[in-house]
């Protein structure tokens, strides 16, 4: 009981340390242009995108088959789509740029929370298998966290959000990453269905939130190329965090 408690704490440290960096650093930029509030929207984009075609799907598939791959990705694109729904009723009667921008760190929040599941599970169940592998993957998962951190937290604080309540839903986003990491090490080798699921859950969460929430907001706020250099510049660095991954960790 007291090793997997361990194992909980530090899957919860790990998972919010990141994006607690990422989240100090949002929250001081000072009054960002359009221009760097796209860039910053666009990079996010292009950092998930890297994450749902190259970690959460190919994972997936690895686990289960594609119809219930694909089954659950829609499942999760729904349940983005109603969570769009319930933040836009709720923050209406805000100033309507400061609401779009508001909304948009939300849904990055929620989308977060919901990928961080399954890398909690990674570190939870590497740790039964080895501690090099855990620790190793907990540090991986822990520096690619800083640029997610970053990306909730600029378009939350420009959205009128106090600069401490930021910082508390990023650090809320992180600790879903110690429910996972919690859940892994009490199962050991988890059902492959169970992390099939929130694998793909967290990927179709992601396609909606790059597509209906991301890539229009950038769009709208700046129309020049900076949206498409933040979106490949995103890509290749998460590419480039597989990579070390692949080469280093396993």
């Amino acid at each position: 009981m007291e090793e997997i408690i361990k194992t909980a704490i530090l899957g919860l440290f790990f998972g919010t340390f990141g994006t607690t960096i990422g989240g100090i650093i949002g929250i001081n930029i000072k009054n960002p242009s359009n221009r760097i509030l796209s860039f910053i929207l666009s990079f996010a984009s292009g950092l998930m995108t890297a994450i749902i075609c190259f970690d959460l799907i190919p994972e997936a598939l690895k686990l289960s088959n594609i119809y219930s791959t694909v089954s659950v990705i829609l499942l999760g694109i729904l349940f983005m789509i109603i969570c769009d729904l319930t933040v836009n009723s709720k923050y209406k009667n805000i100033k309507k740029n400061n609401n779009s921008l508001l909304k948009s760190g939300i849904i990055i929040g929620i989308g977060l929370a919901l990928h961080n599941f399954p890398e909690g599970l990674a570190i939870g169940s590497g740790l039964e298998s080895s501690i090099t592998l855990g620790i190793s993957l907990a540090i991986a998962i822990c520096l690619h966290d800083i640029p997610e951190g970053i990306a909730m937290a600029v378009p939350m604080k420009n959205g009128g959000i106090k600069s401490s309540k930021v910082i508390y839903y990023v650090i809320l986003s992180g600790v879903t990453t110690g429910i996972g990491a919690l859940f892994g090490a009490i199962a050991g080798n988890i059902s492959q269905d169970v992390i099939s699921v929130c694998l793909a859950l967290a990927a179709g969460a992601m396609i909606y939130i790059v597509s209906g929430e991301l890539i229009p907001e950038s769009n709208k706020l700046y129309s020049g190329r900076i949206g498409a250099i933040g979106n490949i510049i995103g890509l290749i660095i998460r590419i480039n965090c597989n990579v070390y991954r692949i080469k280093y960790l396993y």
